[in-house]
């Protein structure tokens, strides 16, 4: 094979290929742009997920006339000068590959005046091509428009998602930067929808509001900015309160500079400042920006500047991980209590702090109703099966200790049908006793057996939701208040989605505006749950890969019972324990939960024995 030097119509196919992956790579380097050039307005147009448009129009600084086709080169940019620059890059941009690789795979057009010229320019390119040129009036900024994305690179358009998919990631990214950018108003729609819509009035939790809606933007903790104010690396932002957790680390958002980023150590450092503070697998929200000097952060990475690289990565992490502890915290709510009135409802005492920002009444109203679902965690009780087998876990008022058995126990444990032993399923078990209010110790007729009470319940939870789905009989417990619940975009269009799914597990819930839903009913087993939580759970379950999509329900299931199962910590009375392992042995998979982790551990009678040094001696 001769070498041959390739053209440069397929040199600029290729450089395009790294840096636009799919339709919200070219959003992210059109508003970045749109950012640098000072705009206080960006307006973001999408059709067929962006693969048939994608408008972005500002009133930003604009560009010359005579600088248009400049602008459309392989490595132009205002941005940099010489070598050195790049050792204190203060910009978002600065590579000079956006604008030619984004023409170079679509059919583009640029409309755009500078402030100081009396008419605008318009240019139109195919495949990086100029086909037309001419003068036109607009006002000052730019505006980008994107048709036919990859028409020339068939190869990379049919690797790209549905067009839901491909908006979610759109959405993703303009929520972010909307939160990081106060001062900019950004929109965002989508086919005429619109899904982003914020003020741009310079107050972060304005925004707050807005993406996230009133409940949890409200919530938020901020970061104070004494905590690092004389210190060179500077943190601000919002991380959330310990009452408020995500099943996925999908929350945590990092921008240094300006610049989003995805690090896996520095979400660890945030994952760690929440260390003993956050249930097992649950992960907390934060949006946090880290300031520094440019010169000590390497950003000429990677193409898409996703990634970057630090002079001194460890004070960095060091940094954060103690501002966002020292602010959870100080600011950690105080524990809410709950109990029945005379007249039957919720009263709730203690909770979260709430933010001043965020007190008008319908707000406080919905805290309140959200807060009366989240009954203290210390004692459980398992109601009777026979008034409701899909109960099982559901917390009731009063206190108990482990052998008591006064209201709300069951009089008697109802017997599971005999059926054959397999190497699955568990001996009949005699309880005796709880281990650190986690694991529940029991004896069979081959030793020692520890069971997870958390592992074992979701077990339970999973197989009993699991059949009822199947056979379309999920018990759905109405609420006697409609609850709203709101999400962020990309959140919101993903639970969208699910919700033929979500009818058939017992949670009736409806799309009621931009990026809200009103939820009506939820399954019973979970009557005890803040909707709000409820519904980031499920759409963070909705989010989850699977090569077969009829496998959704499955894993929202997992979700809901990893929610509903009691939690370690929990203090159980002998009853509830022998009601839990009952129903532990009737299950078909009884030494895992749904997650694949074990629920049983077994100590044979000869390991005991032999630990105690009897090895057969009497």
């Amino acid at each position: 094979m001769t070498i041959k030097l390739l053209s440069e119509d397929v040199a600029s196919r290729i450089a395009a290929g790294e840096v636009v992956e799919r339709p919200a790579s070219v959003v992210k380097e059109l508003v970045e742009n749109s950012l640098d050039a000072g705009a206080t307005r960006v307006d973001v147009e999408t059709s067929k997920g962006g693969t048939a448009l994608i408008r972005v129009r500002d009133n930003g600084s604009g560009i010359l006339s005579h600088e248009v086709e400049l602008a459309f080169k392989r490595h132009a940019t205002s941005k940099l000068e010489r070598a050195t620059d790049l050792e204190h890059i203060a910009t978002l941009g600065f590579r000079g590959e956006a604008l030619s690789s984004v023409a170079s795979v679509s059919r583009m057009t640029c409309i755009t005046h500078h402030a100081s010229e009396a008419t605008g320019t318009q240019l139109r390119l195919e495949g990086g091509t100029v086909v037309h040129r001419s003068a036109t009036g607009r006002p000052p900024g730019t505006e980008l428009i994107v048709e036919d994305l990859f028409y020339n690179v068939p190869v990379r358009r049919k690797f790209l998602k549905t067009e839901r998919t491909e908006r979610r990631h759109i959405d993703a990214f303009m929520t972010r930067y909307a939160i990081a950018y106060p001062d900019t108003a950004f929109t965002v729609v989508h086919d005429g929808r619109r899904t982003v819509n914020t003020p741009g009035t310079g107050d972060v939790r304005e925004v707050l509001l807005s993406v996230y809606g009133p409940d949890l933007g409200g919530s938020l903790l901020e970061i104070p900015a004494a905590l690092t104010l004389d210190l060179e690396i500077q943190i601000r932002g919002f991380v959330g309160p310990t009452t408020i957790h995500r099943a996925n680390r999908g929350y945590v958002t990092l921008f240094i500079n300006g610049r989003w980023i995805e690090d896996l150590r520095l979400s660890y450092a945030i994952i760690q400042a929440y260390h003993t503070l956050l249930p097992v697998k649950r992960y907390p929200i934060a949006f946090v920006m880290v300031e520094m000097p440019p010169e000590d952060v390497d950003v000429n990475v990677h193409p898409t500047k996703a990634e970057v690289r630090f002079r001194d990565g460890d004070s960095v992490f060091r940094a954060i991980q103690r501002t966002v502890r020292a602010t959870v915290v100080a600011q950690a709510p105080t524990t809410a209590t709950w109990s029945l009135d005379q007249t039957g409802s919720p009263t709730v005492t203690g909770g979260a702090q709430t933010s001043p920002s965020a007190t008008d009444s319908q707000t406080q109203q919905n805290r309140a109703r959200l807060a009366a679902l989240r009954p203290s965690q210390s004692h459980i009780r398992f109601p009777p099966a026979k008034s409701d087998p899909t109960n099982l876990g559901t917390p009731v008022t009063g206190s108990t200790t482990p052998g008591d058995a006064g209201a709300g126990v069951p009089d008697a444990i109802p017997v599971q049908p005999a059926r054959a032993q397999s190497d699955q399923q568990l001996p009949p078990l005699r309880i005796v006793g709880q281990v650190a209010t986690m694991f529940i110790v029991a004896e069979g007729p081959e030793g020692l057996y520890l069971i997870d009470q958390h592992a074992a319940h979701e077990r339970v939870l999973y197989e009993q939701m699991l059949s009822n789905a199947t056979t379309g009989q999920v018990p759905s417990q109405p609420l006697l208040e409609p609850q709203v619940v709101s999400l962020p975009a990309d959140e919101a269009d993903r639970l969208e989605e699910a919700l033929p799914a979500l009818h058939k597990l017992g949670l009736e819930t409806e799309v009621f505006g931009t990026n809200t839903f009103l939820v009506r009913a939820v399954p019973a087993p979970l009557k005890q749950i803040a909707p709000a939580d409820l519904l980031a759970d499920v759409a963070a379950a909705a989010g989850e890969s699977s090569p077969i999509r009829a496998e959704l329900e499955k894993i929202v299931i997992q979700h809901i019972c990893k929610r509903a199962a009691v939690k370690a910590g929990q203090v159980l009375s002998t009853e509830e324990m022998t009601r839990l392992i009952h129903d532990l042995e009737a299950t078909e998979n009884p030494r895992t939960c749904p997650h694949g982790r074990p629920t049983v551990v077994q100590i044979s009678t000869e390991t005991l024995a032999r630990q105690f040094g009897r090895d057969g001696a009497a």
